[in-house]
Parts: structure tokens; sequence; C-alpha cells
């Protein structure tokens, strides 16, 4: 595997090392030590699977507060997403940053989110299907979210908008949350 860290500290764009033949190819989409050898944790509680119907659909953008904050490995295995991740990690040098990967079924990308970010993505592809590895176990009282059109977050979604959850639509903007994030998050070294 390549691993290729972003502008933000932690998070990582990992492709595969295809070995073709006649046959197709094969490559290793995961690896214990790979991941340790690159300051990543690589523990899996959850894999998790969502399909998408509908081009423009959004998911996101969740998170879970400490203890139970998780990381996620993503990737897309049919279809096509932008992936979008936003650090909130109050000791950060990026607090509040963001960036955008493209995960296609074609390029065959994941994206490693660190604990303590925001994640979503945009589905730009009709029947996409996004799988996650992720590092903690679903804790409903640890659940938290940013509305993917806060202003304040910037964040730039390459299609028109057709499919938002209830759910999504109802978190509450950064200003209103700032305090309860950067206290909640705490502060742990990067």
């Amino acid at each position: 595997m390549i691993f290729t860290e972003t502008k933000l500290k932690g998070a990582f764009m990992i492709d595969i090392e295809r070995r073709e033949d006649p046959r197709g190819f094969f490559a290793r989409a995961f690896c214990q030590r790979e991941f340790v050898a690159n300051g990543l944790k690589p523990i899996i509680a959850q894999t998790n699977i969502a399909f998408n119907r509908t081009k423009g659909t959004i998911r996101g953008m969740h998170f879970q507060f400490p203890p139970a904050a998780e990381t996620k490995l993503v990737r897309c295995s049919r279809g096509a997403i932008l992936d979008i991740i936003v650090d909130l990690r109050p000791e950060s040098p990026t607090y509040l940053n963001h960036i955008a990967i493209e995960l296609t079924e074609d390029n065959c990308r994941a994206l490693y989110v660190p604990e303590r970010f925001a994640h979503g993505y945009q589905v730009l592809r009709d029947n996409t299907d996004t799988s996650y590895q992720v590092g903690e176990f679903y804790t409903p009282g640890c659940e938290g979210g940013l509305l993917h059109d806060d202003p304040r977050l910037g964040l730039h979604w390459p299609l028109p908008i057709t499919v938002v959850s209830d759910k999504d639509r109802l978190w509450k903007n950064l200003d209103e949350q700032r305090e309860k994030i950067r206290q909640r998050m705490g502060s742990e070294p990067i």
C-alpha cells in the first residue's frame, strides 16, 4: 500500500499497489503492520457499508466525541464519491480546516480519517457503494455532526444536492456548537 499524508496531520490517502496479470489485479487493501508503521491505528471495531441510489446525495458531516472517537477507513467499491473531512482537534494547527478526496471504484483509493474529525461525502454517480472500517463501536451518546452547508466550514460540493437525511439537516451550525465541540474534543497531543 502507498500511504500519503494529507495537509491534515494524521489523515492519509491510501493507494493500492496493483499486482496485475491476465486475470486482472490483486492488491492489499489493509494490513495491521503497515498501518502501525505509518503511525495509524489498525483497530477495526465495525465494518459498515452504504448504498446510495442517487448522485448528489450527501451523507455527513458525522463524528463521535471521546471517549468513543473513531477512526475510519473509507473506500468506494462501486461508483464514486467526493469525501470531505474536517479537523475538529482544538489543539491542531489545522483546526476546522478540511480536505476533499475523490474515491472511486476505478482509483481504489481509501481515506484514513483520524479520531476527532468530521466526515461526510457526496455521491457522484448513481448506485454507489461505500464501505467504512471503523475503529470504535457506534455510540449514540457520543454522536455529533455538522451541517454539510454551514457557510463557516466553506465545504464545496460539486453537484446539486439531491438527498440529505432529516437527521443530517437538523445538525446545528458550527457557531452554535463550537464551544461544546472544543470542550468535548479535548486536547490530546497530535
